[in-house]
């Protein structure tokens, strides 16, 4: 069962949670190649269908920058973003993160991406139950609320399997594919620290 143990604002663990052939690694601006799977990522079409980033990443320079600045959270305590890599070869997947953290309440979001070559294996599934149980005993969070729009089928099977069930949909949550002035509903799932410990087969 998930440690449910409440850490101090500054505490920033350094485990890295690895399983399933995975490992959750640190996003290194530094280096060339996880710059250009950060980009890739994100430029791809099928993560623009259903994400809308304030601030696209239009090129290595932008992709760079959006990497900056989301460590730069990460120094603060309000996100943990993670590179899904390959335990093996160290090859990047793609990326999960704990966003929003709310120390007072002990909750945050939790959003993922994976690369096209990396789909169809499960990586998404294994990746997000890994930083599930990472988040509830490394951070003491008591929530994890997972949204995506309405239609991400994909997504949606992926939130259940790791025992994030369906709460309801939140009218014009997010914004439509493309666009800053028109929004869609979401599908809001959330697990709970309490909640029984998914059993994720390889």
């Amino acid at each position: 069962m998930a440690q449910t143990h409440e850490q101090p604002a500054g505490h920033r663990p350094d485990a890295v949670p690895h399983g399933h052939g995975l490992r959750l690694d640190r996003w290194d601006p530094d280096q060339e190649s996880h710059v250009e799977a950060w980009w890739r990522g994100r430029a791809d079409p099928d993560f623009l269908r259903w994400n809308t980033p304030l601030t696209p990443d239009i090129d290595l320079a932008g992709a760079r920058a959006a990497m900056v600045g989301q460590l730069a959270q990460a120094a603060d305590g309000t996100c943990a973003p993670f590179r899904i890599a390959d335990a093996r070869s160290d090859t990047t997947l793609g990326h999960v993160g704990i966003n929003v953290i709310d120390r007072v309440f002990r909750s945050a979001r939790v959003g993922y991406w994976v690369l096209p070559e990396a789909r169809g294996r499960r990586v998404a599934t294994h990746a997000l139950d890994l930083a599930a149980d990472w988040s509830f005993a490394e951070l003491g969070l008591y929530r994890l609320e997972l949204g995506h729009a309405l239609g991400h089928d994909a997504s949606c099977r992926v939130a259940r399997a790791c025992g994030f069930p369906y709460e309801g949909t939140l009218r014009g949550a997010m914004f439509e594919a493309g666009r800053q002035n028109a929004f869609r509903d979401v599908h809001l799932h959330a697990r709970l620290a309490t909640d029984p410990g998914t059993a994720v087969e390889a």
